[in-house]
């Protein structure tokens, strides 16, 4: 790390140390960049899978394909791996690839600016500034909860907490609780939970398409013969993915297609829960695939047990120890569990980056949420996010989308080098616009669209401003090179003359 004016300064600064920040450190110690630093706000790497130590707290895509295809592990206990093998996992790799001294932990980025004059960052964090040539923003959708706010739950007298901030030093036993959402995380903890509390409360704004969980211990044996021969790993990999490259035309293009699957879903219910009355609450009335598919053996029938009850409405109130749901129901409680999700559409980080024209992020995207290629933004020059708008996924792994991503940071910072100079590089508005129209017009026929639901991908204004309309294989092809004819580059000005153009002055990248 070189110093400029007493202030650190760095190559690249990485916000994140979850999957995205991870993978790109990786990347860039592999592309021969050592000069760079990762700013995490915890004291540990992990991100979400970091954060999110709820009972039950495992993922739901299988182990192999939820991991780097540069770092396979051949010794994955479980088919669907849990909260502390991913956390693991994400040890092990920033120990391998030597990511230990990048690490910056305990630095919570509190702002970054802009600065057209010396072409860099300023960066503000909670331990010290520093400045950067290229932020690369790996904060990811899933890191700040979302509490809803409700009238009186500051009145609240008992324990409040979010899925995602669980308070482990709070005993559940015998407690009359209620668990505010019906998502991934609510789904897996209530199975949990139920054996143990006095009393259950699932408040459940809109029923989710809950699909059997086919989960199993991976045996000795296999994990041997990942070990021995590696290729093994690769193709159970490749057979993964491959199955989910073939769904994703059902979602994208043909939703009727998923009615086998929702049949299929309806079935798993019926099994499940034999009471008419609750069947009918947990039924959704939407395309299956509209919101993400859930998967859970114990869900169902933990709901059927004689201490829970499933109130069909959302939290609208709390009085004292008293929740009243939107339909009127009263329950009281001694702990309300938050399983709300996150900022994903309006993630606080973005109004703490200030681009060139002196406007926040968040102000740039108060329309709805864009970048070119779900990476950069119009006027903020070498700034560019991991997991950007419209780079989620709605049935594979997010993994795959990073790893695209990566290559895309990768041959930015070649294109940089190749124009030489103090240089940066600012997405044009015309190819930040054309590459958002041409992403939503393929939105319009997705099931995430014209399912019937309100979900999570939706952005205020009802745009879906968070998934991918297509498959991994077509977001690698479109993010595997730069294309220098989307950007300009912005050169700062040698001593000025009245003739030339101001500081910061930007030209057209040659394409």
């Amino acid at each position: 790390m070189a110093e400029h004016e007493h202030v650190p300064h760095v190559r690249v600064a990485v916000i994140g140390s979850g999957f995205g920040g991870l993978g790109a450190a990786v990347r860039l110690r592999r592309e021969g960049v050592t000069d760079f630093v990762v700013l995490e706000r915890a004291s540990g790497v992990g991100g979400t899978w970091r954060d999110n130590s709820y009972p039950g707290c495992a993922c739901d895509v299988p182990s192999h394909l939820y991991s780097f295809s540069f770092a396979p592990n051949p010794d994955w206990p479980r088919t669907f791996s849990g909260q502390e093998h991913i956390r693991a996992y994400l040890e092990h790799v920033a120990d391998v690839f030597g990511l230990r001294p990048h690490l910056r932990f305990d630095s919570e980025v509190k702002l970054m600016t802009w600065d057209g004059e010396k072409l860099h960052w300023a960066i503000e964090t909670s331990s010290g500034p520093l400045t950067a040539d290229v932020v690369v923003s790996a904060t990811g959708p899933l890191s700040d909860p979302k509490i809803p706010a409700v009238p009186g739950l500051d009145g609240f007298p008992g324990k409040i907490f979010h899925s995602a901030r669980w308070d482990h030093d709070h005993d559940l036993r015998g407690k009359r609780v209620a668990m505010i959402g019906t998502g991934a995380s609510a789904i897996q903890i209530v199975p949990e939970i139920q054996p143990v509390v006095g009393r259950l409360t699932v408040f459940q704004r809109t029923p989710p398409w809950v699909m059997p969980r086919v989960d199993r211990d991976i045996s000795g044996l296999e994990r041997r013969l990942h070990r021995a021969l590696p290729f093994t790993t690769q193709l159970r990999r490749g057979l993964l993915w491959g199955i989910r490259e073939l769904q994703v035309q059902a979602f994208t293009k043909h939703p009727d297609e998923l009615g086998l699957i929702e049949r299929m879903a309806r079935r798993n219910i019926a099994r499940a829960v034999k009471d008419p009355a609750l069947r009918a609450k947990l039924t959704p009335d939407y395309r299956i695939g509209c919101k993400r598919i859930l998967l859970s053996n114990s869900y169902y029938p933990a709901l059927t047990r004689p201490n829970v009850e499933v109130v069909a409405s959302g939290l609208s109130e709390v009085r004292g120890p008293t929740l009243i749901a939107a339909d009127g129901t009263e329950t009281e409680a001694d702990v309300i569990v938050f399983g709300t999700g996150f900022h994903v559409t309006d993630m606080p980080i973005a109004d703490r980056v200030v681009g060139a024209e002196g406007r926040t992020l968040a102000r740039s995207w108060s329309g709805g949420m864009k970048a070119l290629r779900g990476a950069t933004a119009a006027g903020f020059p070498n700034w560019m996010s991991i997991i950007g708008p419209n780079t989620g996924l709605g049935n594979s792994s997010m993994i795959l989308m990073i790893e695209s991503q990566l290559n895309y940071m990768a041959d930015f910072l070649r294109q940089l080098d190749v124009l030489g100079g103090r240089v940066a590089l600012d997405a044009r508005p015309a190819a930040v616009d054309a590459w958002n129209h041409k992403v939503q017009e393929r939105m319009k026929r997705t099931v995430w669209n014209t399912g019937g639901c309100t979900s999570w991908y939706l952005d205020a204004s009802g745009r879906n401003t968070t998934i991918w309309p297509g498959t991994t294989t077509e977001f690698r092809s479109a993010t595997r090179r730069v294309d220098l004819g989307e950007y300009e580059a912005v050169r700062a000005s040698r001593t000025p003359r009245q003739d030339e153009r101001p500081a910061g002055a930007r030209t057209e990248a040659p394409a």
